[in-house]
């Protein structure tokens, strides 16, 4: 892959609606092969440098059949869907019954068309790879039972949502150790060493078709996490760890793939120590929504180095739609954030429109909503921030002992942008001498009101940049 620009844009597209809708749009049946020109060039203006389609591979059939037997799935499907029908139902693009892309968006020809177009463009081309398990109809179940983990008979009886049959295997259906197993998956053993080469070849095989993935949950197949959460079955990890025997054998192949991985509960440096190029940053996006400056001045305050690598997003297709996750506006506030600081600055399609539905990922289409101007113009400005020489500067957050403002400066050759932004619902105030008496060149919420102490005002979710000369 390409070298990447200091603060590079990744955009995530549910590959799935985005070729239904083209496809509605033009009359024709769109896949990979046929997405018009304009739509690629559409992408490249809007100055993305990385294109994750989401959900290209085959999905499981069996796997939908069991999403469709779950009620609450169903509900939760009508409830976005006033007109629902189970031909809607594609199954879930995590369950994966097979590494290839799937004939239903053009296939592995389709795929390689589409990494042309994005690299005739300088774009990149982004997929899925979910390591902790696969779909129950995967060739693996029959082939190699031995990649599993495996139960018995007893575990069978006695916890029924938590193991499956298959042929003559019992095997336990996908999980992470603080919810109840995903009943549409079953569940990969990472200390197995005949699996972990079986993923390092299917890596090497997806490599050939794109520039890199974006790994689900990668943490969960940690020596430090994988073991605990299959207590029961007392598996003991090898000394070394999963990603440590995987990164490095898949970029002696193919050295400039890039490795993101989805990650939480503070797993980030861990990963990032064993290979991966890139790690969400769940915690930023958590202090911003729960209204929290202390802790987001010291995820800010952290080594540059170490933020460059970070994902920043405030929405994505776990997540609730930015606008209903961050309400009143503050959204604005919050996409500032995440935009304007070091690391991967992720979109999710739909954002950018003020979309406010999350979609299943089940589903293969989505509800018309109008496009919110506001939203479209906030966007337009923020992209046309982040082309900005100065965020390619030196990063420098700002330490202030106010309660409630966080801060931060990108140094220039020529001139610096100061950023102060207040993520409370908490009016608050910044003495004169720590901002420039002029005028920002974008302010939210902000406002100047003259009073005894001269002091400058900040409404609740406000922001404001300044350019330091």
């Amino acid at each position: 892959m390409k070298s990447l620009p200091p603060k590079p844009l990744l955009y995530e597209i549910n590959t799935a609606v985005w070729l239904q809708e083209l496809s509605l749009k033009t009359g024709k049946s769109i896949t990979l092969n046929t997405v018009p020109e304009e739509e690629w060039n559409r992408l490249q203006g809007s100055g993305f440098h990385l294109i994750w389609l989401m959900g290209v591979w085959k999905r499981s059939p069996l796997g939908t059949q069991i999403a469709l037997q779950n009620p609450q799935l169903v509900q939760e499907f009508k409830q976005v869907l006033k007109d629902y029908s189970p031909s809607d139902t594609i199954g879930s693009p995590y369950c994966v019954q097979d590494y290839k892309v799937d004939e239903r968006f053009g296939g592995t020809e389709g795929i390689l068309k589409a990494r042309k177009e994005l690299h005739d463009r300088g774009m990149s081309l982004i997929l899925d790879f979910v390591p902790n398990h696969v779909a129950p109809d995967h060739p693996w179940t029959q082939d190699h039972p031995e990649y599993f983990i495996q139960g018995t008979e007893k575990d069978l009886r006695q916890n029924p949502d938590a193991y499956i049959r298959i042929g003559k295997s019992i095997f336990a259906r996908g999980k992470d150790p603080n919810f109840p197993a995903w009943q549409d998956v079953v569940q990969l053993n990472a200390c197995h060493p005949g699996l972990r080469q079986a993923t390092i070849q299917t890596l090497i095989e997806i490599g050939q078709i794109c520039d890199g993935v974006r790994v689900d949950m990668a943490m969960l197949m940690l020596n430090s996490i994988f073991p605990r959460t299959w207590s029961h079955h007392h598996i003991a990890p090898p000394d070394k760890d999963y990603w440590e025997e995987i990164l490095p054998a898949v970029k002696e192949v193919h050295p400039h793939f890039f490795f993101m991985a989805e990650a939480y509960w503070d797993t980030e440096p861990e990963l990032l120590a064993q290979g991966f190029d890139a790690c969400y940053d769940k915690r930023l996006y958590d202090f911003i929504k729960g209204r929290a400056p202390k802790q987001i001045r010291t995820q800010l305050a952290k080594p540059v180095h170490y933020q460059t690598h970070l994902v920043r997003f405030i929405e994505n297709h776990d997540e609730m739609r930015a606008v209903m996750a961050f309400p009143s506006g503050q959204w604005k506030l919050a996409a500032i954030m995440t935009a304007t600081t070091p690391g991967i600055f992720m979109l999710h399609e739909g954002q950018m429109e003020g979309r406010s539905i999350r979609l299943p990922v089940f589903l293969g289409r989505r509800p018309e909503e109008n496009p919110s101007e506001e939203v479209l113009a906030f966007y337009k400005k923020l992209l046309v921030l982040l082309n900005r020489p100065e965020l390619s500067g030196h990063f420098e957050a700002l330490p202030t002992s106010h309660p409630v403002m966080c801060g931060w400066q990108w140094h220039g050759e020529e001139q610096s942008l100061l950023i102060w932004a207040n993520p409370t619902k908490r009016f608050a105030r910044l003495k004169h001498d720590n901002l420039p008496q002029h005028s920002p060149i974008w302010a939210e919420g902000y406002k100047t009101r003259e009073n005894q102490s001269g002091n400058d005002l900040f409404l609740p979710f406000g922001f404001a940049i300044w350019e330091v000369h």
